[in-house]
C-alpha cells in the first residue's frame, strides 16, 4: 500500500517511511541549492544530447528528426513532473528505485534500479567515449578510461566540489554552442527551408529517433537522485527540474534546427562529429578546434553528473540488500557513498574500455525509458494532498516511456530485454532462497 505520511515522518501507526535512512553515520550532506541542482542537470542533459544523439537520431528519422525532438520532450516533460513530485514526497537518494518500492511495491522499486544502474553504466560509457572521441581519436578508449578514473575521484571527495566543477564545465559548453548557433545560423549555408519534413520521415523512424533523443533528455534524473543531498527538497526538486528540462530544450531545438539547415538531414545522420561538420560547412573552419573542446568538456560534465546518479541508486539498493551491503558505506569526513562510487568507476571504466559509443546509446535508452516508465506508474498512486500531478501526466509518460522504448533498434531492445529480465530472475530467487532459508 502506498504510505500517505511524509518521508522519514511517523504516520498513524508510529512506523517512519524507509525512503530515509535511520539516524546515524549514512546520511548524506545536504549541501546543494536549487542553482547547483539545476546546474547539475544541465551538465547530464547538455553533453549527451548534442555530441552524441543527434547523429543516430538523424538516420532514424531523417527529415523528421525535429518532430522526434518535439515527441521526446513531451515524454521527458511528463516524467520529469511526475519524478518532481515523487522527489519532493520522497526525497531520498535513489530516484525511482525509492518511488516504486514505496508506492507500488518492494519488486518495481528493484527493477527501476536495476534498470537504471545498468542503462546509465552505458550512458556512463558513452560518454566518457565521447571525451575520447573529441580529445584523442586515435586513443578515444584509453582517454575514456582516464576520464573515468579522474571524476570518481571528484566525486569521492564531495558532491559539493563536483557541483562546482559542473557549473563551470555548463558555463563553457553554453557558450561554445551559442557560437554554434550563431556562426551557423548567420552563414550563407542555411537555407531556412531545409529542416522541413519531408517523405523520408516516416513514424517508426520518428518513433526511433524519439527514442534515441530520450536518451539527452534523461539528465533530471540527476537532480532526483541527489535528494538526499538538496537543501529543502520539496521546495528545490519540484523548481530545479522544469528548469533544467526547459533550458536544455531550448538548447536543442536551436541546435538541431542549425546542424539540419547547414548538413541536411542525410550528411548529419553520417557524420560522426555533428557540430564540427556544421561549422565547416558554414565556412568556419576556425571554430572546429572550439567545438571540439567544448565536446570534451561537455561530455565531461554529463560523465561527472551520471556517475553520481549512479553511485546514488547503487546506494540505495545496497541499503537495502539488493547489491551487497558493503556498498551502503558513507565516508565519515566526505559524506559521500565512497565504495559506491568506487564500484561504479571500476565497472563504467571496463564497460568504456571494450564497448562502442553508438551501441551504448541504445542500450543505455531501453533501461532509461524503463525506469521512468514504472516513475510515472509510481506518481499515478499519489492523494491529491500529496502533490499529485494532473492524471494525463502519468498516463502519457508510460505509455510514451513504453512506445519509445520497443521502437529503438532492435537490438537494443533484445539486449535491454534479456538484462532487465535476468535482473527480474536474481530478485525472483533471492526471495525463494530467503522464503527457503526461513521455513
Amino acid at each position: 500500500m502506498p504510505r500517505s505520511q511524509p518521508d522519514g515522518v511517523p504516520g498513524p501507526s508510529g512506523a517512519s517511511d524507509r525512503s530515509r535512512p535511520g539516524p546515524g553515520d549514512d546520511r548524506l550532506a545536504r549541501r546543494l541549492g536549487t542553482g547547483d541542482a539545476v546546474v547539475i542537470g544541465l551538465g547530464s542533459m547538455i553533453g549527451a544530447g548534442v555530441f552524441a544523439a543527434f547523429a543516430p537520431a538523424a538516420r532514424a528519422a531523417g527529415s523528421g528528426l525535429l518532430i522526434g525532438l518535439a515527441v521526446a520532450a513531451v515524454v521527458a516533460f511528463c516524467n520529469a513532473t511526475s519524478s518532481a513530485r515523487l522527489a519532493a514526497r520522497h526525497p531520498a537518494s535513489g530516484g525511482t528505485y525509492v518511488y516504486g518500492r514505496e508506492r507500488l511495491g518492494e519488486f518495481w522499486g528493484y527493477l527501476a534500479g536495476w534498470a537504471f544502474v545498468v542503462g546509465k553504466t552505458a550512458s556512463c560509457a558513452a560518454m566518457a567515449l565521447t571525451v575520447g572521441a573529441y580529445a584523442w581519436p586515435a586513443r578515444a578508449h584509453a582517454v575514456a578510461v582516464g576520464a573515468v578514473v579522474a571524476l570518481t575521484a571528484v566525486n569521492y571527495v564531495g558532491v559539493h566540489k563536483s557541483a562546482l566543477l559542473t557549473r563551470a564545465i555548463v558555463a563553457v559548453v553554453l557558450a561554445v554552442l551559442a557560437a554554434v548557433a550563431v556562426t551557423t545560423l548567420s552563414s550563407g549555408a542555411t537555407p531556412l527551408s531545409r529542416p522541413d519534413v519531408g517523405a523520408d520521415a516516416s513514424l517508426g523512424g520518428v518513433l526511433q529517433a524519439a527514442g534515441l533523443l530520450f536518451f539527452a533528455f534523461a539528465g533530471y534524473a540527476r537532480i532526483a537522485t541527489l535528494g538526499e543531498e538538496v537543501r529543502e527538497p520539496r521546495k528545490t526538486i519540484p523548481r530545479a527540474i522544469p528548469i533544467a528540462l526547459g533550458i536544455t530544450l531550448v538548447v536543442y531545438a536551436i541546435l538541431a534546427v542549425a546542424t539540419l539547415s547547414v548538413l541536411g538531414p542525410h550528411r548529419l545522420a553520417e557524420a560522426t562529429a555533428p557540430l564540427s561538420d556544421a561549422v565547416r560547412a558554414a565556412d568556419a573552419d576556425w571554430l572546429t578546434p572550439v567545438v571540439r573542446t567544448g565536446a570534451a568538456v561537455a561530455a565531461l560534465g554529463s560523465l561527472l553528473a551520471l556517475i553520481l546518479g549512479v553511485s546514488r541508486t547503487t546506494l540505495a539498493m545496497a541499503r537495502d540488500r539488493h547489491l551487497p551491503h558493503a556498498l551502503a558505506a558513507v565516508h565519515p569526513r566526505f559524506k559521500v557513498p565512497h565504495r559506491a562510487e568506487l564500484a561504479v568507476g571500476v565497472v563504467v571504466a571496463v564497460v568504456a574500455a571494450t564497448v562502442d559509443v553508438r551501441d551504448a546509446i541504445g542500450f543505455s535508452s531501453f533501461g532509461v525509458l524503463l525506469y521512468y516508465a514504472i516513475a510515472n506508474a509510481s506518481a499515478w498512486t499519489l492523494a491529491p494532498a500529496e502533490g499529485r500531478p494532473p492524471r494525463p501526466i502519468p498516463v502519457v509518460g508510460v505509455a510514451g516511456c513504453l512506445a519509445l522504448a520497443f521502437a529503438l533498434p532492435a537490438a537494443a531492445v533484445l539486449t535491454g530485454t534479456v538484462v532487465i529480465a535476468a535482473g527480474a530472475a536474481w530478485y525472483a530467487t533471492r526471495k525463494l532462497l530467503r522464503r527457503t532459508r526461513v521455513h
